[in-house]
This record gives C-alpha cells, sequence and structure tokens, in this order.
C-alpha cells in the first residue's frame, strides 16, 4: 500500500491523492458532452474502489477533501454543460428545507467517499501463531504487552 509512514499511524500519501484527482478532472472536463450518469457511474466505480484500498489508513479528513472536490468537479460541469447559474443549482439539488440532496443523474447517484467507515487494523499481539513448536527447549517464553 501507498502509505506515508508515521510512529504509530499510517497516512495517505500525496501520490495516490494526485492521482485519483486527476482521472475525475479528465471525466468531468467542462467541455465534455458525455452522458452524465455514465460519468457518474465511472466516478463512482473510481472513488469506490480508492476508497476501499485505503480505508485502513487514517484518511477521515482525506475524504472529506475529496468527497468535496469531486462534488464541486461534478457540480461545475454541469453548471456548464447546461448553462446553469447557482440560483439554478441550487433549485435543483436542495430540498424545501434547503438541505441538499445528492447529485444524481439517470439513476445514478454520486458516492461520497466520506460515508466510508474507516477502520483500523486491529492490533493483535501474542494472539499471532507462531511457526516453532512448543515443545522446543530454546522456545523463550511468551510475555504479555505491557502496551496493551
Amino acid at each position: 500500500m501507498s502509505f506515508e509512514r508515521c510512529p504509530d499511524r499510517a497516512f495517505i500519501a500525496k501520490r495516490p491523492i494526485r492521482q485519483v484527482k486527476e482521472k475525475i478532472r479528465a471525466l468531468t472536463n467542462r467541455t465534455s458532452q458525455q452522458d452524465p450518469g455514465t460519468v457518474l457511474r465511472r466516478i463512482n466505480q473510481i472513488l469506490r474502489g480508492w476508497v476501499n484500498y485505503f480505508k485502513h489508513a487514517v484518511c477521515k479528513t482525506t475524504l472529506k477533501s475529496l468527497d468535496r472536490f469531486v462534488w464541486w468537479r461534478v457540480t461545475s460541469w454541469w453548471m456548464t454543460r447546461h448553462r446553469w447559474s447557482w440560483k439554478d443549482l441550487r433549485r435543483r439539488f436542495t430540498d424545501h428545507d434547503g438541505r441538499w440532496k445528492p447529485l444524481t443523474a439517470n439513476g445514478a447517484e454520486l458516492f461520497a467517499p466520506q460515508s466510508v467507515a474507516v477502520t483500523r487494523y486491529r492490533y493483535r499481539g501474542n494472539t499471532i501463531p507462531t511457526p516453532w513448536p512448543a515443545n522446543h527447549a530454546s522456545t523463550a517464553r511468551t510475555v504479555e504487552s505491557p502496551v496493551r
């Protein structure tokens, strides 16, 4: 995995973030006349794969930032494509209470990367099986870790 190393945590490196943003930029080119539903499905595939790969890192802030980036790219692309103003976009994608609805096109809804639960690998310490036989004379005794 492409993680920056920290003493006790693994952060996502800058290069994978830059690469996924380049893929999103390529799909949401301002002058693109592709079908919005097809583009949203492809963006969702890219984001789901990327997020599932990196969800074991310290990445909540990165996922929130990526979510914001993708939302702005898609809305800017649609505003240019349909010649919408900000007012038109808000009217289309907010409910009667003023809350934003998810971006959808042709039955495809934009995936929110920050909705994925970030799970850390569990510390297994002494529960990791040893490859050496238990009755071997030079085998050291297992000591419980004081860190737990």
